[in-house]
């Protein structure tokens, strides 16, 4: 099911093997970011900053921690690792959509919405679901 890139040019063509990194390397570092911010707050904190049940928050920073993890070392462990990262990664995704960023398309913070809005985790999101499918080939 893999297409890969033909363009004809022996250089571009050579490259191509390694484009899943321009995929991988974004996602898994916000991932990591945040999941590693949330930890050394401390899960009570963050979880108190968005209303939820310290349970959630814990799991929500653990899931974001391994994801980051298994999207780095997906290139080397296999394309499950890859996709193990990415379906770790949309559960979080989306409920930050669905929770926190939504009513608001534009990243930027405003009085309603002071994290942000949904662009950005719209935009992750779509490139987990890539992930999940292609795994790494891209």
């Amino acid at each position: 099911m893999s297409a890969p890139l033909q363009s004809g040019d022996v250089l571009l063509d050579r490259q191509a093997g390694y484009l899943h990194w321009l995929l991988r390397t974004p996602l898994a570092l916000v991932m990591l970011y945040h999941g590693v911010d949330h930890w050394l707050d401390g899960p009570a904190v963050f979880a108190s900053n968005l209303g939820l049940p310290v349970a959630i928050a814990v799991l929500v920073s653990g899931l974001e921690v391994f994801s980051g993890a298994a999207l780095l070392l997906g290139a080397w462990l296999g394309a499950w690792v890859t996709r193990l990262g990415s379906a770790a990664a949309l559960p979080v995704l989306i409920g930050a959509i669905f929770t926190v960023h939504w009513g608001q398309w534009h990243f930027l913070p405003s009085p309603s919405h002071p994290l942000g809005g949904l662009e950005f985790q719209v935009t992750l999101t779509c490139l987990a679901i890539y992930l999940l499918v292609r795994g790494n080939e891209v």
